[in-house]
């Protein structure tokens, strides 16, 4: 039995951020980041990472994978949601914002499952029609953006709601990481609520139809093998053997 494709989204910056580890003639290209431990647990899961490029054509990269991970990374556009820029918005990268849309949408169309992190879990949010706040800072609620501290240490826990996709992996309480500034204000329409921190902030989020997981916190940081990243994994699975899940 094959094992299932799983795309990973990843960023794309100008090769001058890696300074003099790049020559001169070359500082004025790009180069695709990928953080290696988006593949590693799609890996340890029992699934075949592949880390996608924006250059291909969205309908021809769905047809061929999977499932699909969308990554971590820099802020949304506020303007998606209909929002003026906050102050302390961080860089932005509206054509990974256009791209991962797009997956998004085709993978939704096609019913793929999604694991959506940190920023995927936002962008799914807003695909849904959701806004989001777009800065908290560390001495609000349980302190959000832990920039100084290690992402594969616990800094505060979530409440696993019941009846979720979410609680068949997790336990009802759970102690994650927590690497972002941003949080969730209005809810997609039809989304679910799965986790939520002590203060209330939202952490995770799933489609009504169970295709979509998104979390707020980076689980490829944490103990391995990951259950959100098998949960991709065998539902991928699942897809292309469906006489062989029916049979268990």
């Amino acid at each position: 039995m094959g094992k299932p494709l799983i795309g990973i989204t990843g960023r794309r910056w100008p090769a001058k951020t890696l300074g003099s580890h790049v020559p001169r003639a070359m500082q004025e290209l790009f180069f695709d980041l990928h953080f290696s431990d988006y593949p590693h647990s799609v890996a340890l899961a029992g699934g075949l990472p592949v880390e996608l490029t924006r250059d291909a054509e969205v309908a021809g990269i769905i047809e061929r994978i999977d499932g699909l991970v969308l990554s971590g990374g820099a802020d949304l556009d506020p303007r998606i949601y209909d929002a003026q820029p906050d102050e302390n918005l961080g860089p932005l990268e509206v054509d990974r914002d256009a791209w991962e849309m797009a997956l998004l949408e085709a993978a939704r169309e096609r019913g793929l499952p999604v694991l959506a992190i940190c920023r995927g879990f936002q962008l799914v949010n807003v695909a849904f029609g959701g806004t989001l706040h777009q800065h908290v800072e560390l001495d609000e609620g349980v302190g959000h953006p832990q920039w100084d501290i290690s992402g594969r240490r616990v800094t505060h826990e979530v409440r696993v709601l019941a009846s979720t996709v979410a609680s068949t992996l997790f336990p009802e309480v759970l102690g994650v990481n927590s690497l972002h500034h941003q949080t969730v204000d209005r809810v997609g329409e039809g989304l679910i609520v799965s986790a939520v921190a002590p203060d209330g902030v939202i952490e995770g989020l799933e489609s009504p139809d169970g295709s979509i997981l998104a979390l707020q916190w980076h689980p490829e940081l944490l103990k391995a093998p990951d259950r959100s990243f098998e949960w991709v994994v065998r539902e991928a699975s699942a897809r292309m053997h469906p006489e062989a899940s029916l049979q268990h």
